[in-house]
């Protein structure tokens, strides 16, 4: 399938989520892993994808001089919009717990852009996937954040966790989305990728 018709080039994940790495096994994409430090900050006219897009283009930059010709450098970033209000991974548990607080009893939406960089080219792509959540207790927070320590996760939570399990009402969109990589949209492109070469 993709695998084959991507067998010229080589395929860089710039992230350390173990996540994101195993939707791109389980796609069966051959893939090596390479991570150079950025730092996370966007202007803050921003909005929702403007900052996602901003973001994983960024990530990206620390690569360019040393693409070669048949590499394809994927970069992501996903962020949690409450309304125009951009939350991202939690400072420690309080925020947290603040956070997750922010998010009961109402719907939020997931916004995730993937970056794909070549030598001369690169391409964006985004979407966003609407959670919402039944109205959470004090007790039901304070577990989850205590027991699971969510602080590598946009929005302070993992829907593929407790939380999730017990907590979430409702999806509309791509569920892989709010793991942490909209899969469909990576294969997708990929393909068209792909078959332009």
């Amino acid at each position: 399938m993709l695998n084959d018709k991507l067998k010229g080039f080589n395929i860089i994940l710039a992230s350390a989520s173990p996540r994101r790495h195993a939707f791109l096994k389980e796609l069966q994409l051959d893939f090596e892993i390479q991570l150079k430090p950025v730092e996370e900050i966007y202007p803050n006219e921003l909005k929702r994808e403007q900052i996602t897009d901003f973001l994983a283009k960024l990530k990206a930059e620390p690569f360019l001089e040393n693409l070669q010709k048949n590499d394809i450098l994927i970069t992501s970033d996903t962020i949690v919009c409450l309304g125009d209000k951009a939350i991202g991974k939690p400072k420690d548990e309080a925020d947290a717990v603040n956070m997750i607080k922010a998010l009961s009893n109402k719907t939020h939406e997931v916004v995730t852009s993937i970056c794909f960089t070549q030598k001369t080219e690169q391409l964006i792509v985004n979407t966003s996937t609407k959670v919402t959540f039944k109205p959470l207790t004090d007790d039901e927070i304070h577990h989850y954040v205590n027991h699971y320590k969510p602080l590598d996760k946009a929005g302070a939570y993992g829907i593929q966790e407790w939380i999730g399990a017990i907590g979430i009402t409702s999806i509309e969109g791509s569920y892989n989305n709010v793991v942490g990589l909209p899969t469909h949209l990576l294969y997708k492109t990929l393909n068209t990728i792909a078959d332009s070469n």
